[in-house]
C-alpha cells in the first residue's frame, strides 16, 4: 500500500480565527463586526467554529466581549461553537455562554506551562478538573488542548512521554476529545507521524485534532503527516490569522483557504464551500488592517487560468 492509498475521504475543518486569530490583535475588533463574521461562516459549511474565550478580559483585551459576541450569533444547525476555557472561573462564565463545547488550556512543558499559565503542568491539570466536572453537569462536550506537545520555544523538542502524561491526565479526568497543537510551528512530518501514530494506537477511544501553526512553512507539510497517521480534524484560521501570546515569534495557524484548497485538490472532501470561504477574506483583510498570510488568497486557486499570448513570441536563434 503506498502513501495515497491510506487518505481518507473526509475530514472536518475547525476554524479558530475568531478567536486563537483576532487574540494577537492590537487593535480592537468591533463586536458587531466579529457577529457579523462568525455568521457568515456558520453558512459556509464548517461544522466547527472556535467562537472566542472566557479567559479574563485583562488578559486578553481583544476578547472582553465574549458574552456578547456568543449571545447575539446566528447559531446555524449542524454547526457546534465553541469557547476556550482557560480556569473554573471562565468555566463559570463559559456556562452561561452555552458554547456546544469548550476548548480546554493545557501545556506539556514547565516552561511553557509557566509563561502560559502562570502554574506547574500539574498544577494547571488539578485546576481543570473542576472545570471537566462543571462541564459534565451541563452536558458540554470537554476538547483538551496539549499546547506545544510538538516542540517548545523554551525547551526545544518535547519528548513523548510529556505529551503521554498530559494525555494520560485528561482520559482520567473523562475527556475523549484531545487536540495536539504545534503551537509555534516548529515540527517536522516525521515528528507529526510518529507522535499523533503513538497517541492513536494508546488511545483508540480518543478522538484527536491536529493544531498547527505555519510559521516554518511546514503546516501542510504537517498536516498530510498526521493524515497518514489518522489524523481526521484540523484547526485552521481563515487568512492564516493567530500567533501564541506566550510564545516569541509564533506565527498564524495554517489558513483555512489553504487547508481546504489542498483537501479538495486531493480529492478529500470537507463539506465547506471554498468559492464562500474565499469571498469572505477579502472583508477579514479589512477588519484587521493588515496582509493576510494565505498563499491561495495571494495568489487564488490553482485552478485560475490566465488568457494565452496572442503576440508571436520570436524564438531565440
Amino acid at each position: 500500500m503506498n502513501f495515497w492509498d491510506q487518505m481518507v475521504d473526509e475530514v472536518e475543518v475547525k476554524e479558530v480565527g475568531t478567536r486563537d486569530g483576532f487574540q494577537m490583535e492590537t487593535e480592537f475588533i468591533p463586536t458587531q463586526q466579529k457577529i457579523d463574521l462568525i455568521n457568515k461562516l456558520s453558512r459556509t459549511g464548517l461544522k466547527a467554529i472556535q467562537v472566542t474565550s472566557a479567559v479574563h478580559p485583562k488578559a486578553v483585551p481583544q476578547l472582553q466581549d465574549a458574552e456578547e459576541v456568543m449571545a447575539n450569533i446566528d447559531r446555524q444547525p449542524g454547526v457546534s461553537y465553541s469557547v476556550l476555557v482557560p480556569n473554573l472561573r471562565g468555566a463559570e462564565r463559559a456556562v452561561e455562554m452555552k458554547a456546544d463545547s469548550w476548548e480546554l488550556m493545557q501545556s506539556v512543558t514547565e516552561s511553557h506551562s509557566r509563561s502560559n499559565a502562570n502554574h506547574s503542568v500539574d498544577e494547571t491539570l488539578r485546576g481543570l478538573e473542576p472545570v471537566i466536572k462543571l462541564a459534565h453537569q451541563h452536558g458540554v462536550e470537554v476538547r483538551g488542548g496539549m499546547a506545544v506537545s510538538l516542540g517548545c520555544p523554551f525547551e526545544g523538542q518535547v519528548p513523548f512521554e510529556r505529551v503521554l502524561y498530559v494525555a494520560e491526565a485528561y482520559y482520567s479526568m473523562g475527556v475523549r476529545n484531545l487536540c495536539i497543537a504545534d503551537t509555534v510551528g516548529v515540527a517536522s512530518p516525521r515528528l507529526v507521524y510518529e507522535t499523533c501514530s503513538k497517541l492513536i494506537a494508546r488511545f483508540p477511544d480518543v478522538h484527536f485534532d491536529l493544531h498547527v501553526h505555519n510559521t516554518r512553512d511546514m503546516a501542510l507539510a504537517n498536516i498530510l503527516a498526521a493524515l497518514q497517521a489518522g489524523i481526521r480534524s484540523f484547526d485552521s484560521a481563515i487568512g492564516g490569522l493567530g500567533g501564541c501570546l506566550y510564545a516569541p515569534d509564533a506565527t498564524g495557524n495554517v489558513s483555512t483557504e489553504d487547508l481546504i484548497h489542498m483537501l479538495h485538490l486531493m480529492g478529500i472532501k470537507t463539506g465547506v464551500d471554498f468559492d464562500a470561504i474565499m469571498a469572505i477574506t477579502p472583508e477579514v483583510e479589512r477588519i484587521v488592517n493588515h496582509r493576510l498570510e494565505s498563499a491561495v488568497y495571494k495568489a487564488g486557486p490553482s485552478s485560475r487560468l490566465y488568457p494565452a499570448p496572442t503576440k508571436q513570441i520570436k524564438k531565440v536563434q
